[in-house]
Protein backbone atom coordinates (compact mmCIF):
# COMPACT_ATOMS: atom_id res chain seq x y z
CA UNK A 1 0.00 0.00 0.00
CA UNK A 2 1.36 3.25 -1.07
CA UNK A 3 0.41 6.74 0.79
CA UNK A 4 -1.93 9.38 -0.85
CA UNK A 5 -1.11 13.14 -0.93
CA UNK A 6 0.01 14.41 2.42
CA UNK A 7 -2.43 17.18 4.72
CA UNK A 8 -1.48 20.40 3.20
CA UNK A 9 1.13 23.05 5.08
CA UNK A 10 -2.43 25.23 6.21
CA UNK A 11 -3.58 22.26 8.17
CA UNK A 12 -0.90 22.44 10.85
CA UNK A 13 -1.54 26.45 11.12
CA UNK A 14 -4.85 25.75 12.78
CA UNK A 15 -5.33 26.45 16.55
CA UNK A 16 -3.36 23.86 18.40
CA UNK A 17 -6.72 22.53 19.75
CA UNK A 18 -8.47 22.17 16.79
CA UNK A 19 -5.40 20.22 14.88
CA UNK A 20 -5.66 17.53 17.85
CA UNK A 21 -9.35 16.89 17.32
CA UNK A 22 -8.68 16.57 13.23
CA UNK A 23 -5.90 14.48 13.18
CA UNK A 24 -8.11 11.68 14.94
CA UNK A 25 -8.80 9.46 11.78
CA UNK A 26 -6.10 10.57 9.50
CA UNK A 27 -3.34 8.38 8.33
CA UNK A 28 0.20 8.08 10.15
CA UNK A 29 2.96 6.64 7.45
CA UNK A 30 6.76 5.69 7.79
CA UNK A 31 8.59 4.13 4.74
CA UNK A 32 10.32 1.43 6.25
CA UNK A 33 12.95 -0.04 3.87
CA UNK A 34 10.82 -1.08 0.46
CA UNK A 35 7.58 -0.76 2.94
CA UNK A 36 5.09 1.62 3.58
CA UNK A 37 4.16 1.13 7.58
CA UNK A 38 0.43 2.91 8.35
CA UNK A 39 -1.59 3.45 11.22
CA UNK A 40 -4.87 5.52 11.35
CA UNK A 41 -4.25 8.00 14.42
CA UNK A 42 -6.81 7.18 16.95
CA UNK A 43 -5.61 9.52 19.98
CA UNK A 44 -3.77 12.75 20.28
CA UNK A 45 -2.96 14.97 22.81
CA UNK A 46 -2.46 18.83 22.61
CA UNK A 47 0.40 20.57 24.21
CA UNK A 48 0.26 24.57 24.37
CA UNK A 49 3.59 25.88 24.49
CA UNK A 50 5.00 28.49 27.07
CA UNK A 51 2.29 29.25 29.13
CA UNK A 52 1.43 24.99 29.39
CA UNK A 53 3.40 23.32 32.50
CA UNK A 54 2.90 20.23 30.87
CA UNK A 55 5.02 21.47 28.10
CA UNK A 56 8.83 20.89 27.29
CA UNK A 57 8.46 24.84 25.82
CA UNK A 58 6.96 25.92 29.21
CA UNK A 59 8.29 29.54 29.89
CA UNK A 60 9.59 29.57 27.11
CA UNK A 61 12.20 26.38 27.21
CA UNK A 62 14.38 26.09 24.32
CA UNK A 63 16.97 23.57 24.38
CA UNK A 64 18.51 21.06 21.82
CA UNK A 65 15.96 18.51 22.55
CA UNK A 66 12.76 20.53 22.05
CA UNK A 67 14.67 22.63 18.96
CA UNK A 68 11.61 21.03 16.53
CA UNK A 69 9.12 22.59 18.04
CA UNK A 70 9.98 26.00 16.98
CA UNK A 71 9.55 25.16 13.65
CA UNK A 72 6.75 25.95 11.62
CA UNK A 73 3.42 23.73 11.76
CA UNK A 74 4.07 20.50 9.56
CA UNK A 75 7.19 18.74 11.07
CA UNK A 76 7.70 15.94 13.64
CA UNK A 77 9.18 16.62 17.04
CA UNK A 78 10.31 13.45 18.23
CA UNK A 79 11.98 12.94 22.32
CA UNK A 80 13.14 10.24 24.19
CA UNK A 81 11.41 9.90 27.56
CA UNK A 82 12.20 8.00 30.73
CA UNK A 83 15.58 7.50 29.13
CA UNK A 84 14.01 4.59 26.77
CA UNK A 85 11.27 5.21 24.65
CA UNK A 86 10.22 7.45 22.16
CA UNK A 87 7.28 10.07 21.39
CA UNK A 88 6.34 11.87 18.11
CA UNK A 89 4.45 14.91 18.15
CA UNK A 90 3.34 16.66 15.11
CA UNK A 91 4.57 20.37 15.19
CA UNK A 92 1.88 23.50 14.79
CA UNK A 93 1.75 27.04 14.05
CA UNK A 94 3.95 29.18 12.66
CA UNK A 95 7.61 28.93 13.80
CA UNK A 96 8.51 30.53 17.26
CA UNK A 97 5.31 29.04 18.45
CA UNK A 98 6.42 25.74 20.34
CA UNK A 99 2.77 24.09 20.16
CA UNK A 100 2.36 20.40 19.15
CA UNK A 101 0.23 17.38 19.21
CA UNK A 102 1.34 14.30 21.05
CA UNK A 103 0.34 11.06 18.67
CA UNK A 104 -0.69 8.63 21.86
CA UNK A 105 -2.37 5.67 19.68
CA UNK A 106 -2.84 4.36 16.19
CA UNK A 107 -4.80 1.42 14.72
CA UNK A 108 -2.20 -0.60 12.28
CA UNK A 109 -3.55 -0.55 8.47
CA UNK A 110 -0.44 -0.86 6.69
CA UNK A 111 2.72 -3.14 7.13
CA UNK A 112 1.15 -5.20 10.09
CA UNK A 113 3.50 -7.90 10.32
CA UNK A 114 6.30 -5.50 10.68
CA UNK A 115 5.22 -3.27 12.64
CA UNK A 116 3.98 -6.68 15.00
CA UNK A 117 7.59 -7.66 14.60
CA UNK A 118 9.52 -4.01 15.56
CA UNK A 119 7.29 -4.71 18.97
CA UNK A 120 8.84 -7.98 19.20
CA UNK A 121 6.38 -10.40 18.28
CA UNK A 122 3.45 -8.77 20.07
CA UNK A 123 0.39 -10.83 18.33
CA UNK A 124 -2.80 -8.85 19.23
CA UNK A 125 -3.31 -5.89 16.60
CA UNK A 126 -4.68 -3.77 19.64
CA UNK A 127 -1.18 -3.93 21.05
CA UNK A 128 1.05 -2.76 18.12
CA UNK A 129 0.27 0.79 18.54
CA UNK A 130 -1.97 1.09 21.89
CA UNK A 131 0.51 4.23 23.67
CA UNK A 132 3.06 6.50 22.43
CA UNK A 133 6.09 4.75 22.77
CA UNK A 134 4.46 1.00 21.24
CA UNK A 135 3.60 3.63 18.18
CA UNK A 136 7.03 4.95 17.40
CA UNK A 137 8.84 1.23 18.51
CA UNK A 138 6.24 -0.22 16.58
CA UNK A 139 7.13 2.27 13.41
CA UNK A 140 11.05 2.76 14.11
CA UNK A 141 10.40 6.67 14.56
CA UNK A 142 13.66 7.77 16.83
CA UNK A 143 15.65 10.52 17.00
CA UNK A 144 16.53 10.36 13.31
CA UNK A 145 13.33 11.42 12.45
CA UNK A 146 13.02 14.93 14.53
CA UNK A 147 12.47 17.74 12.95
CA UNK A 148 11.26 15.57 9.51
CA UNK A 149 8.66 17.16 7.51
CA UNK A 150 5.55 15.50 7.80
CA UNK A 151 4.88 15.76 4.00
CA UNK A 152 8.15 13.64 2.95
CA UNK A 153 8.70 10.44 1.58
CA UNK A 154 9.99 8.96 4.57
CA UNK A 155 7.39 9.96 6.83
CA UNK A 156 3.62 11.87 6.60
CA UNK A 157 0.14 12.27 7.85
CA UNK A 158 -2.55 12.17 5.05
CA UNK A 159 -6.31 13.17 5.60
CA UNK A 160 -8.96 10.90 7.20
CA UNK A 161 -9.57 7.61 5.29
CA UNK A 162 -13.18 7.49 6.63
CA UNK A 163 -15.62 10.12 7.65
CA UNK A 164 -15.61 10.93 11.54
CA UNK A 165 -18.36 12.25 13.41
CA UNK A 166 -17.84 15.01 16.26
CA UNK A 167 -19.73 12.76 18.34
CA UNK A 168 -17.37 9.81 18.01
CA UNK A 169 -14.69 12.15 19.79
CA UNK A 170 -14.22 12.22 23.77
CA UNK A 171 -12.52 14.54 25.38
CA UNK A 172 -10.50 14.07 29.09
CA UNK A 173 -7.36 15.51 30.82
CA UNK A 174 -3.96 14.32 29.76
CA UNK A 175 -1.74 11.33 30.89
CA UNK A 176 1.15 11.48 32.76
CA UNK A 177 1.22 15.54 33.69
CA UNK A 178 0.48 15.18 37.31
CA UNK A 179 3.64 17.19 38.02
CA UNK A 180 2.12 19.91 36.46
CA UNK A 181 -0.69 20.62 38.51
CA UNK A 182 -1.97 24.13 36.64
CA UNK A 183 -2.38 22.17 33.43
CA UNK A 184 -3.40 18.56 35.12
CA UNK A 185 -7.09 18.69 34.33
CA UNK A 186 -6.77 20.57 31.13
CA UNK A 187 -9.19 18.76 28.47
CA UNK A 188 -6.68 18.10 25.87
CA UNK A 189 -7.01 14.84 25.20
CA UNK A 190 -9.18 13.60 22.26
CA UNK A 191 -10.00 9.70 21.35
CA UNK A 192 -12.52 7.77 19.94
CA UNK A 193 -13.96 5.94 22.89
CA UNK A 194 -14.09 2.74 22.84
CA UNK A 195 -11.10 1.70 20.35
CA UNK A 196 -9.17 -0.66 21.45
CA UNK A 197 -6.68 0.62 19.69
CA UNK A 198 -6.47 3.95 22.20
CA UNK A 199 -4.02 3.96 24.83
CA UNK A 200 -5.49 2.21 28.35
CA UNK A 201 -3.69 5.07 30.56
CA UNK A 202 -5.82 7.04 32.91
CA UNK A 203 -5.88 10.68 32.90
CA UNK A 204 -6.51 13.06 35.68
CA UNK A 205 -10.60 13.54 35.19
CA UNK A 206 -12.64 13.48 32.42
CA UNK A 207 -14.57 16.64 30.60
CA UNK A 208 -17.77 16.40 27.73
CA UNK A 209 -16.98 16.77 24.51
CA UNK A 210 -16.02 20.14 23.67
CA UNK A 211 -14.58 22.88 20.87
CA UNK A 212 -13.80 25.37 22.75
CA UNK A 213 -10.36 25.62 23.84
CA UNK A 214 -8.76 26.59 27.29
CA UNK A 215 -7.43 29.50 28.44
CA UNK A 216 -3.55 29.97 28.51
CA UNK A 217 -3.60 32.11 30.66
Amino acid sequence: MRPPAPLPREFYLQDTVDVARALLGCVLWRKYGREWLAVRIVETEAYLGVNDAASHARRGHRSQRNESMYLDGGHAYVYMTYGMHYCVNVVTQEDWIPEAVLLRGGEPLSGIETMRSLRGGFSRDRDIASGPAKLTQAMAIDRALDAASLGSDVLRITPRDRDVAESEISVSARIGVEGAPAAAHWPLRFFFAGNPHVSPGRPAGSFVPSKKRRSRG
